[in-house]
Order: C-alpha cells, then structure tokens, then sequence
C-alpha cells in the first residue's frame, strides 16, 4: 500500500469526528461553492461534491438547502481561503488551512495558539513544500477489479486506489495529485459510478517519531488549532499512530 493507504488509516478522520465542526466546515464549503459557481449544484461541481459530503455526515439536508439560500444571498459576507505554516515544538512542521470571513482575526489567532504552546508561525512558502496536495474520492464499493479500475483512471491522474478499512466510512478510495479532481470527478459522473464524498488532503513527505511527552506537546497546538472555528484542516509531520 502506498502513503495515501497509511497516511488514511494513521487519521481516521479523527479530527473532524465532531458533528458540530463538520457541519460548521460544510456551511463555509457551501458558501464559497455557492459565491464561486452560483446555486445549482447541476451547473455547479464544486457544490455537487460539497452537497455529497453533506449527506455522507448525515447533515440534514434542510440545513444544506438553508445553507445554499443563505449563500446566494449578495449581501452575504464571502469566505476567503487562507493558508497558514509554522512549527510546533520538536521540529515539527504545521500546515493549517483556514476559510475566514475576517483575516485579521484569523492571523491574530492562530499566531497566539503558536505563542502559547512554544511554536512558530512561519512565512508563505515555509513548510507547504513538505506536503503533497492530494484530492481523494470514496465510491460505493460495487466489487471492483481495483487493478482494473486503476487503469482505467490512470490516464487521469489517479495514484493510488484501496478499499477503505474503516467500518464507519466503507468504500473505495482514490487518490491523485490535487490538480486532477476535476477530471475524475467527470469520469465518475460519466460512468456512473456514486461517489459517497470527495475532498483534498495533504500529505506529509516525511514524517517524524516523537516519544510520547513530545507528542503531548505537539498535541497541544493541534488541539488549540482544530478547536478554531475558522480553521478547516490542520496537517502536521508528526508520525501518528494507526493503532486505537
């Protein structure tokens, strides 16, 4: 298996295991979706795909269909994505995505988690390199020849497929470079083949070892960071445990 397989199971989502924060994560997705490519989510892929991993939360969907009004609104305030890099205690390198409505608020806060905790925040450009942008997509498992299926997506992109071994969310994974979303998610459509949620990670290159007091004190930042309810993703260099 390659490092998108270990780099799944190591997570297992358990950031985003919060109802609440996912469903706060999904309504700010909506709203840029919404802003970008406007309401109809037939005209609209990136709506499609947030209107997907809205039902693979089990958001009700009167809440996504507020969510979509509320966005087509013009005097709605817009989301802007914003990506923050630093490092936490031990060397460990940080990539924190964010979607704020007020940067200035956003930068105060996230530098303050890191002044707290005895980590840096970095520059543009500082620790970005260390990651690999990825786009994923689960798909219903309908027994497939995953080498097949593999070859058929190759020519767009696709790096790696696996079957999903978390009870929670079964299915077929499919990794790719972050540029190629938009083509897998046509080829899928097209071929109809249902896709449960889609979305991008970012990868660590490499990754480090800590003991468990160095961990802790990693642990500390991250929570700080994920707690924020401007930031969407935190991505880190700490080696992570697949074990419960």
């Amino acid at each position: 298996m390659g490092r998108a397989f270990e780099f799944r199971k190591a997570r297992k989502m358990k950031r985003w295991s919060a109802m609440s924060k996912a469903f706060t994560r999904i309504g700010k997705d909506i709203v840029m979706a919404v802003k970008e490519g406007g309401p109809d989510p037939d005209a609209n892929s990136r709506l499609r795909a947030v209107i997907q991993n809205a039902k693979a939360v089990n958001m009700p969907k009167d809440n996504v269909e507020r969510a979509i009004k509320r966005a087509s609104d013009k005097s709605l305030g817009d989301f802007k994505e914003v990506l923050f890099e630093g490092y936490a205690q031990h060397g460990i390198a940080v990539l924190i995505e964010t979607a704020t409505d007020n940067n200035t608020r956003t930068v105060a806060n996230v530098r303050s988690y890191f002044n707290k905790t005895d980590g840096s925040l970095g520059t543009s450009g500082s620790v970005v390199f260390m990651f690999d942008h990825t786009c994923n997509f689960r798909i219903k498992d309908k027994e497939f020849d995953l080498e097949e299926l593999e070859l058929e997506l190759i020519d767009h992109g696709v790096e790696e497929i696996f079957k999903n071994e978390d009870e929670d969310e079964p299915g077929v994974m499919i990794y790719a470079p972050f540029e190629s979303f938009g083509a897998i998610q046509s080829y899928l459509e097209e071929n109809n083949i249902e896709i449960i949620s889609s979305g991008f990670e970012r990868i660590p290159q490499v990754t480090k070892k800590l003991n468990a007091d160095q961990a802790a004190d990693v642990e500390k930042l991250l929570e700080k960071l994920e707690e924020d309810d401007d930031v969407q993703n935190v991505y880190h260099t700490m080696e992570e445990s697949s074990e419960e």
